[in-house]
């Protein structure tokens, strides 16, 4: 068990370390008004990825059990090295070189909030309130089928699959309109659309019609997460892509410590069914929050 436990420990602190560097390419390697697009490749390639663990993982498993974590090992030092073979980073700006180390979490939201008009505070508001929402979706929905529909675990973790399968699919599609109308207007739309999506499934108890709400759901979250991060860039100007790549992670990972503790809590005291009222009001909240985002502003330079 102590093994297991080091191991899986070691795992998480090296995706810890390899995933915000390795995102702040996004904002490294294109232009502004590619990011869209470029995350939304970004995003269609990390799903198809996922789908192709789930499927590989699960035919090496039953040939060994050790082999999907042996495959694993060996395709993530194959990409590493291919990282540091064929990826060229650009040379870091003068005045970029020449500011120091790269300030902590601390400072940089200390940086966020001196801005006269706040938005990147908000913007970093928003990501955390629609992560929370979410992330307390996908914790309890399997739950939720099980106790309030009628239907067993795994039909609800297929259900859920409908949701990622449409995100996928519409990745590449959701940067393209953010290119074209811009990126506020387009994650607002995906709010909008969740916000939706959630009260609709606080009152459907059809399995099958919920099904469609779900795929409908995850067009419209992928509006919000495709954009997201290039806004964050955006706000930040390309001098500290590495910092606010940062951010936006410690944001979304708060959020999905949150998440699942306070829906929890409320479902302890009400049940299951509350799980999409509550999900509902942090879709709310992150309208609120984007709706102050001004994406005219830049966060101020330390």
């Amino acid at each position: 068990f102590l093994l297991i436990a080091l191991a899986i420990l070691g795992t998480n602190i090296g995706m810890a370390l390899f995933r915000s560097p390795t995102i702040s390419y996004l904002g490294d390697l294109f232009r502004p008004e590619d990011r869209s697009k470029a995350n939304g490749v970004i995003n269609l390639m990390g799903g198809l990825g996922s789908a192709a663990a789930l499927f590989g993982g699960g035919a090496l498993y039953r040939i060994g059990v050790p082999l999907p974590f042996i495959v694993g090992a060996g395709v993530m030092l194959a990409v590493i090295l291919l990282l540091l073979l064929v990826i060229r980073e650009p040379e870091a700006p003068a005045a970029a070189a020449s500011s120091g180390p790269e300030p902590g979490v601390l400072a940089n939201l200390r940086n966020v909030a001196a801005g006269p008009e706040k938005s990147g505070l908000w913007l970093l508001g928003a990501i955390f309130f629609w992560f929370v929402g979410w992330n307390a979706m996908e914790a309890f929905f399997t739950l939720y089928t099980r106790n309030v529909l009628g239907i067993e675990v795994g039909r609800g973790t297929q259900m859920l699959t409908a949701f990622a399968a449409t995100f996928i699919l519409f990745a590449i599609p959701s940067g393209l309109i953010a290119t074209r109308v811009g990126r506020r207007p387009t994650i607002l739309v995906g709010i909008a659309g969740m916000l939706a999506g959630l009260i609709a499934g606080f009152v459907i108890r059809q399995p099958t019609l919920l099904l469609v709400v779900l795929a409908l759901m995850g067009v419209f979250w992928s509006l919000i997460n495709i954009n997201s991060l290039p806004m964050v860039y955006d706000l930040g100007g390309g001098e500290r892509i590495g910092a606010y790549t940062g951010l936006y992670y410690f944001a979304s990972s708060a959020a999905a410590i949150t998440g699942p503790i306070l829906a929890g809590q409320l479902i302890d005291l009400t049940n299951h069914a509350a799980i999409w009222a509550f999900s509902a009001v942090f879709l709310a909240l992150a309208g609120l929050a984007m709706y102050k985002v001004r994406p005219q502003a830049r966060l101020p330079q330390p």
